[in-house]
């Protein structure tokens, strides 16, 4: 029962105890028991952003990319922004300074990373570079190095932001710190792989960056082009791809791929320049940018043929209608299709692009296609009764002649009755003249027509 709530009087509930019952038996052995939170005792907090809009802190985040746009240079600037509280990228104030946390299995330290750290103009006495774990072998009675795995060394993560006072880690690339009992691509793997990873972030407030290579195949969507499962861009909470400007070579574009805790931010772009005094690249940021992360990784091939394909599709169905003197109905140009070889789905695309008109049509809820040039189908109009008081019902037939007379068909009249042109399955009614379905082998009589009381024509 829960207590009234406020401004419902006359609810004299109480709040159920969310912690289970004890055990019955005080000598049984304790068993699990659920841990609840009831959100209505939860305090809500907002997001708490490093950069507002792009790199919140306490949450995972995933860097896609190719090799050679610069993403480790780049992560490098965002590590340097960091340690000295520059402003970032799109001109926000900057945060800290804090510490940063590297883990980077394809650089060294010494001739890349920071040279890198240097030429960003980093407070290099911030930055870490978490490079093994050292334990002690008992066989050998020593004190050996390995590489650093996760989910196993999540804790050596946490004991690496504590000693600099981290806001930012960055792994780089994830895959090559996935132990080896940990498939990539297996969906269970990589969140338990993450999960030790995800509950650091939470206790330290710091913001962890994974990043990733393209994969070749790609998929539907820029969320899929990142390597191994999709699981890991689905733990993050922020996702980006990075790519080359699609018209300017020299410039490489910063997406959003997902945003779960605000709005998509906006794209950025940069430019690696060189730094002479360092031996290596450095970022010069060129503003936002109005691109999408599907923009940069359209393939200009794929399009080319899809583009190709859907205009030979339009010749063909133009040449067709044209031939059936601007219009057919859909069924007569969708076998037609299927026999030139032409996909139904491009010839639907191309009737958008050629401004095809489908005109609804008959009974049987068809539909029939003209070119935007051509007049629509006027419906043939059979005759009316020539006389009788109540047309239709005085003259059986078209055209009929009733008992009592009166010019075309008396005071109510005949029923001048539309008759699709060319809709198969349709003719008219062999009593009055309406529209009515053909059936082999049966009269073609409309339901009006039909005996009373049944609603369908006789056998």
């Amino acid at each position: 029962m829960l207590p009234a709530h406020p401004g419902e009087p006359g609810l004299t509930q109480t709040r159920p105890p969310l912690e289970p019952a004890p055990d019955p038996d005080p000598d049984a052995l304790p068993r699990a028991r659920p841990r609840l939170v009831r959100l209505a005792d939860v305090t809500p907090e907002r997001i708490t952003w490093l950069w507002p809009g792009y790199l919140a802190a306490g949450k995972l985040h995933v860097i896609d990319g190719d090799p050679g746009t610069g993403k480790s240079t780049m992560t490098t600037d965002l590590a340097a922004r960091i340690t000295t509280g520059k402003p970032w990228p799109d001109g926000q104030p900057g945060t800290g300074p804090a510490g940063v946390v590297l883990l980077s299995a394809e650089d060294d330290p010494a001739d890349t990373i920071r040279p890198r750290l240097d030429a960003a103009g980093a407070d290099a006495a911030r930055v870490v570079a978490l490079t093994s774990v050292t334990e002690w072998d008992a066989r050998d009675a020593a004190w050996v190095d390995r590489l650093v795995t996760l989910p196993d060394d999540a804790g050596m993560v946490a004991d690496a932001i504590a000693a600099v006072g981290a806001a930012l880690v960055v792994v780089d690339p994830l895959m090559a710190y996935l132990g080896e009992k940990v498939n990539e691509y297996q969906d269970k793997d990589v969140r338990r792989a993450l999960t030790p990873l995800i509950k650091t972030a939470e206790k330290t407030g710091c913001a962890i960056v994974l990043v990733r290579h393209f994969t070749k195949g790609g998929g539907p969507s820029p969320i899929y082009r990142g390597g191994g499962s999709i699981g890991i861009i689905g733990a993050a909470r922020l996702g980006y791809a990075v790519a080359k400007d699609p018209r300017d070579e020299g410039r490489v574009i910063v997406a959003p791929t997902k945003a779960n805790i605000a709005v998509m931010p906006p794209a950025l772009a940069y430019r690696l320049v060189d730094a002479p005094d360092h031996g290596c690249a450095r970022i010069e940021w060129d503003g936002t940018v109005d691109y999408t992360a599907a923009d940069l990784l359209r393939d200009p091939a794929a399009d080319q043929d899809r583009a190709a394909s859907r205009n030979r599709a339009a010749a063909w169905l133009v040449e067709f209608l044209t031939e059936r003197g601007g219009q057919a109905p859909s069924s007569e140009v969708k076998a037609a299709a299927e026999q030139a070889g032409m996909p139904w789905r491009t010839v639907g695309r191309a009737r958008e692009s050629e401004g095809v008109i489908a005109d609804r049509s008959g009974f049987a809820g068809g539909t029939v296609w003209r070119l935007p040039d051509a007049p629509a189908s006027v419906p043939a109009t059979p005759p009316g009764g020539t006389n009788g008081t109540n047309g239709i019902s005085a003259g059986h037939a078209i055209g009929a002649t009733g008992t009592n007379g009166g010019t075309d068909g008396g005071a109510n009249g005949a029923v001048d009755v539309p008759l699709p042109v060319d809709v198969p399955g349709i003719g008219s009614c062999e009593r009055c003249g309406r529209p009515a379905r053909v059936r082999p082998g049966r009269q073609t009589v409309c339901e009006s027509c039909a005996p009373t009381g049944t609603g369908r024509p006789p056998s």
